[in-house]
């Protein structure tokens, strides 16, 4: 027996929150990869990929199973596994941790952001289907392999673009609107993933299932990484170098210093550009001078 599937039970108030967190979480996520391409402060860098992972990763998951919350087949009751569940959120940061440090510490070219984005975009696919494993019901969840393959592609291009946009993009709101097409992309690949299923019921009857209902496990579940997001919010936002732009991210630090002279406006260090470069109207004044000492007057 076919069942009636619903992904909108609760019209559109779980796609659009869903859709909110995952802006959220790239946004932060992005936001700390950037900070951590700053020349300064290198002791910090894998503490703000880690950061920026967690926070993409916590936000895939939580827009997933918002999303959920409004799952249901009207012929079975749908529960959830607890086991599956918290491990589609280790898998979420953990392989995207993965993408994220190889673009951190390799750099941004077009091999490293291609390897990147497939391991990335591979993770967010693992969780949301590690996520749909982890429903119990009277019946079973069946694949169209179409639009299955179509929501691993767009998976792995959203982690492209937004890997891309984490190293490309300068300034606060070329980086919010990165986070909102990403926002887009991974909705797109989660209700192209809902697509392809079909339900095939045991029995005429909704039946008993083991697992938690979804308002009982998830809302519960959701409250974790939802105060992470938080957190790292605050600890983005007081960042003064995260709100005010990225306007020197790229330019060496030495060259910096050349540019500006030190801090203390003293002069310059033994071996530093500004003393290795002689001054040009010396080095003309030398020139002309030089030929006039071989001469008596």
């Amino acid at each position: 027996m076919q069942g009636t599937v619903d992904g909108f039970s609760y019209g559109a108030v779980t796609p659009v929150a869903a859709y909110l967190m995952a802006c959220l979480g790239g946004a932060l996520g992005l936001r700390c990869i950037v900070r951590s391409l700053y020349n300064n402060e290198q002791a910090w860098k894998p503490g703000w990929l880690a950061l920026g992972a967690a926070s993409i990763g916590c936000g895939i998951w939580t827009m997933h199973f918002i999303a959920m919350i409004g799952f249901q087949v009207e012929e079975t009751r749908v529960r959830y596994e607890v086991g599956l569940t918290v491990l589609s959120l280790v898998v979420a940061i953990v392989v995207v941790g993965i993408g994220v440090f190889i673009v951190g510490v390799r750099g941004a070219d077009r091999g490293t952001l291609a390897v990147a984005g497939v391991v990335t975009g591979l993770g967010i696919a693992a969780m949301h289907y590690l996520g749909m494993a982890a429903i119990q019901m009277n019946g079973r969840i069946e694949y169209a392999p179409g639009p299955v393959a179509l929501s691993v592609v767009i998976a792995v291009g959203a982690a492209t673009a937004a890997l891309w946009a984490a190293v490309s993009l300068r300034g606060l709101l070329a980086s919010l609107g990165a986070s909102l097409v990403m926002g887009v992309a991974v909705s797109g690949m989660h209700y192209t993933g809902m697509s392809a299923i079909s339900v095939h019921l045991h029995g005429a009857s909704g039946g008993a299932s083991s697992g938690d209902s979804p308002m009982s496990l998830l809302l519960p579940m959701l409250i974790g990484p939802v105060i992470f997001l938080v957190l790292a919010g605050a600890i983005v936002m007081v960042d003064p170098l995260l709100v005010t732009g990225d306007g020197d991210r790229d330019r060496p630090a030495s060259r910096q210093g050349a540019a500006v002279g030190n801090a203390d406006n003293s002069a310059p260090r033994a071996g530093s550009p500004l003393e290795d470069e002689p001054d040009p109207e010396r080095r003309s004044q030398e020139q002309y001078e030089a030929p006039r000492s071989g001469y008596e007057w």
